[in-house]
This record gives C-alpha cells, structure tokens and sequence, in this order.
C-alpha cells in the first residue's frame, strides 16, 4: 500500500548503523549510545532525549545532513512512502545561525529533488526545540522564514513538552504564517489536553502526537470541527510509555469522535518499528483494512504542507 508520513524527525530517523559509521570516519567516541545489540540505547522520554542529541552530535556539516536525507528518503520509498514530512531543526543544522542554515538548506533541496526523481516526493518542517526556550526558537523561526519555498514549507516544534507553554512561542510561530508556512506543534503527548489548545492558540493546523486530546470530549468536537490533523506515532507512544501498549492506544477512538488522524513513526530506529510495522499493528490491534488506511493517508493529503498540485496529485493516488 502507498504511504505518507507527516511526522518524520530525519536526525530521529537516522540508523544505528549509519551514526556509528559517520563516527568511525570523524574519530567520535559515542560510548553510552548504542546498546550490546547495537540499538540506541536509553530507559525513558529523558534518556531517550540525551541519547538523540548525542548520536546526531556527529552530523555536523551539510553534507552530513545530506547523506542522511537520502538515506532516509531510500528507506521511506522501501516501505511504501510516496511522500513524507520531515522535521528538521537549524539547531542540528548549524547552531542555529541563519548564513549555516542557507547551506544545509540548499543540500536538502538537491536530495529531495534528486530523490523525487527517483518516486518519493518530501518536504521540510523546520523545528524549534521546546526545552531551548523561547529566544533560541526565534532564530530557528527567522531560518524558516528565511529559506521559505522549496523544500522547506513548514514550521513547528519539539522537544520536552514539560518545558515552557506554548504559546511562550507565539513569536516564532507568527513569524513562520507571516512567511507563508504550514504550522504543526507536538502537544498532546506528555502535556495533556491544555497543551493541545495551547498549540491551536498559535494557529497550527496539525498537531504533532495530541493523543491525550481523549481526555477532554469539547477538545474532541473542537479539534473535529475545525478539521484539525493529528500527526499520531502509536509505536513512539508506545515505547515511551505514553500508552501502556497497542490496545490501549486512543487512535481508533480518536478517529471514531470524527478527528482527523494519520500515522507516522517519529523516530522509527529508536522505537524499532517500521511505517509498514505500524500498519500491521493497526491492522491486527483495531481490525484496520484498506478503508481505514485509504482514509487516514486522504487526511494526510489534505493535511500535507505542500503546493496544490502536488496534494492533488496525491490524493488522487487514494481515491
């Protein structure tokens, strides 16, 4: 089955494999990264932070970055991707600095265009990171709107959602809709629903995770109104103990209160699953066949921060 993915970190999205082979070429001792299987290695939402910025610690030039685009766009074709959403933060890219940013963005402009050559189409989200705080988010904003167009077309954030409100960042987010960007925020994932409505404050259209949106009915029938997307990752919360385990995962229920949900991995080798394993788990957990699935990837057409023509030539794939 064809696929898009909305909630793709690409540093989060990085192979084992690929992080230790870029350390042997730099001479980077990543001790405490990988396990004894060679799997990343962390025991909660904390570790698990500590360990994504210590193994992307070794992407340091755009070339790096490239390299691991077109590596992650290969494995995204690989499991049936057609067009996928990928999060990035000038942060990893250049220490935030707005003339580093320019470079990295012009590499992630020649592999995606390379790539959707070869049958897989992306775009952008530059992120924010939450837990650097409001006035580190404001450079990350101005490299967005800075580099808008192309393969860059949305704006968002991430990172600890115990850090800070929100609407702590409306600065960022007004800048990014002023310069024409799609906006996302992940809320709903460790914050509770009054993170979620934090986040539709700063405009967002798509939320990034907003499971806990369940635990409110009005926020329900507020986010099915106003035809908000959820950017869900059922095996993320999963494996981070968002959700006790599959079954007592809300998508299916979140999907029948009429809120538009989609699936994505986040950061699929730390969670060690696969878009194609995050299916079949739907499939075998909640009875999802090809009208759920042909429905969740026509939200995520329409949900898709991308030009008119390339959703409806989406779209058209799932009609």
């Amino acid at each position: 089955m064809k696929k898009i993915e909305l909630h793709l970190h690409l540093e989060g999205a990085a192979p084992p494999e690929f992080i230790r082979a870029l350390a042997r070429e730099k001479r980077t001792d990543l001790a405490g990264v990988f396990d004894e299987r060679g799997a990343y290695a962390y025991e909660d939402f904390a570790g698990f932070l500590r360990c994504y910025e210590a193994a992307t610690s070794v992407l340091t030039t755009p070339r790096d970055h490239a390299r691991l685009l077109a590596e992650v766009l290969e494995r995204c074709a690989g499991e049936g991707v057609i067009y996928a959403e990928l999060f990035v933060s000038p942060e990893f890219c250049g220490g935030g600095e707005l003339s580093a940013w320019r470079d990295y963005a012009a590499a992630f402009n020649e592999v995606a265009d390379q790539a959707r050559e070869q049958g897989i189409d992306s775009r952008g989200i530059v992120t924010a990171i939450r837990h650097y705080g409001p006035d580190q988010a404001k450079r990350s904003a101005l490299c967005a709107a800075e580099t808008a167009g192309g393969w860059i077309t949305g704006f968002g954030m991430g990172g600890a959602e115990q850090m800070h409100k929100a609407t702590d960042f409306a600065w960022s987010f007004d800048c990014a809709r002023e310069a024409g960007l799609g906006l996302t925020c992940h809320a709903g994932e460790w914050g509770g629903p009054a993170s979620v409505r934090e986040a539709l404050a700063l405009g967002c259209t798509r939320i990034g995770h907003g499971v806990r949106a369940i635990e409110d009915r009005d926020l329900l029938r507020d986010l099915a109104q106003q035809n908000i997307t959820l950017e869900v990752c059922p095996g993320s919360n999963v494996a981070l103990g968002v959700c006790r385990a599959w079954d007592a995962h809300p998508i299916a229920r979140l999907a029948d209160a009429g809120v538009r949900v989609t699936v994505s991995t986040d950061d699929p080798p730390f969670f060690h699953t696969t878009l194609r394993h995050e299916y079949d788990r739907l499939a075998s957990t909640f009875g999802w066949g090809d009208t759920e699935f042909r429905q969740i990837n026509l939200w995520a057409a329409e949900a898709a921060f991308c030009d008119v023509a390339t959703r409806n030539r989406l779209k058209k794939e799932f009609a």
